[in-house]
């Protein structure tokens, strides 16, 4: 019964849209008023221990790392690059929206940072070109999830927090899942692009290529620079997420020369208002977990679950269903702190590696973001792109096909994000 009425004041809490790191809170408060007050004293020590982790160090650098990128010139230069590459193909503007967003997800690490960043300009550019909105604004926010997929992804690193793996080992497993979803997008346009007719590019020439290369080049060096560097052990994936924001200053001072003292302050202050909102659901989900440990509901939920399948298959559908159910009222985050350590169990119990089960609870959590009626990343596209959101709603629905296929290909060939992991190793 107590644990019954938790979780209905937490949901009620939630639907009258309180932030959700408050409504655990206050959640968690009620559970040790009804139950033994005393204990509020020892769990209070959570909402700081739990935060002290030095992995998390790494989120607000490469939070900060993407909007300085932001605002150095970076985007526009990585867009034309892409242009160059595949505007020729057909649905074309559509397959350099995504080619922008898969580079650029090697630098923000967070998909709503590259709906926010990309975004403008690529709806933009779809406009010129002729296509519909309903079109861009969906396209937009489909390709916006491969920052949250393909490393230095944030929600990568959160899970291998929460789980206790290997961040470098997460960011790899994420390549792969990251690389057929984009490849599942390029398809999706392609059909969509040649039945509405949409225009068709002229080629671009190999100098032009060239050109926008050399001026993204040092740009496009990010990603490899994170990721080399982790593996060669030259410094950890904390301290990767320094060298990456150091490096995002040098190129945005010295080599484009378009950032100030001035957009560098303002950088700092959006970097530290999203982390701010990280930490709280963090140190918030470490206080919640004192109830979800003393009534012992990962176990329960571990029981229910092998109860009605033991099958590794079948149990990684029925999960995916419920993070996808469950996104389309919860925000990602909050989703990835709060089922992770609910779900280990159930998942390690069926065999299921859990740094796979990374790779492919992040992936469902970005489906969540894309799906109505709550998906975040829709209505940061809405409001960049001044995009109704019943629009967006009716936009984002055939790109949601392709990316569940994915899962399933996953739920069926894990090796295919795990593969490089073992290699690596």
């Amino acid at each position: 019964m107590e644990i019954a009425i938790i979780f209905i004041a937490w949901l009620v809490l939630l639907f009258l849209g309180i932030p959700v790191g408050f409504t655990l809170i206050m959640a968690a408060l009620l559970y040790f008023i009804i139950g033994d007050w005393s204990l509020i004293y020892a769990s209070g020590a959570q909402l700081i221990s739990g935060i002290n982790n030095f992995t998390l160090l790494a989120i607000p650098f490469f939070i900060l790392t993407g909007t300085l990128m932001n605002s150095s010139g970076i985007t526009d230069r990585i867009f034309n690059f892409a242009m160059s590459l595949v505007g020729h193909v057909p649905g074309g503007v559509g397959h350099v929206n995504i080619t922008a967003s898969l580079m650029f997800s090697g630098m923000s690490g967070s998909s709503l940072a590259d709906a926010g960043g990309l975004g403008q300009l690529e709806i933009r550019t779809m406009r010129k070109a002729g296509y519909d909105d309903d079109f861009n604004g969906g396209l937009t926010a489909a390709s916006s999830i491969l920052s949250g997929i393909i490393p230095p992804s944030l929600n990568m690193i959160i899970y291998a927090a929460l789980a206790n793996v290997s961040v470098a080992s997460m960011f790899i497993a994420g390549l792969v899942p990251g690389l057929l979803v984009a490849i599942s997008l390029f398809i999706t346009t392609f059909i969509i692009a040649k039945k509405r007719n949409y225009i068709v590019l002229e080629r671009a020439s190999l100098k032009v290529i060239g050109e926008n290369f050399l001026k993204s080049f040092w740009a496009l060096l990010t990603p490899l620079i994170i990721i080399v560097g982790i593996f060669s052990g030259f410094f950890t994936p904390t301290e990767a997420a320094v060298v990456s924001t150091v490096y995002a200053l040098f190129l945005g001072f010295f080599v484009y020369r378009e950032l100030t003292l001035k957009k560098v302050y303002a950088n700092i202050v959006d970097a530290l208002k999203m982390t701010g909102v990280v930490v709280l659901m963090l140190a918030a989900v470490e206080f919640f977990g004192q109830f979800v440990a003393r009534e012992r509901v990962a176990i329960k939920v571990a029981e229910g679950f092998l109860g009605i399948t033991e099958n590794p298959i079948f149990l990684l559908m029925l999960i995916s269903v419920l993070l996808i159910v469950l996104g389309t009222f919860v925000e990602a985050l909050a989703l990835l702190v709060l089922v992770v350590p609910v779900l280990i169990p159930v998942v390690t119990s069926a065999g299921v590696d859990p740094i796979f089960f990374g790779a492919f609870v992040v992936l469902n959590l970005m489906i969540g973001i894309l799906t109505p009626p709550m998906g975040m990343a829709l209505f940061v596209v809405s409001r960049v792109g001044n995009i109704p959101v019943g629009t967006m709603y009716r936009g984002v629905l055939p790109f949601l096909i392709p990316l569940i296929l994915v899962t399933v290909v996953l739920i069926f060939f894990p090796e295919l994000s795990t593969f490089l992991v073992d290699l690596l190793n």
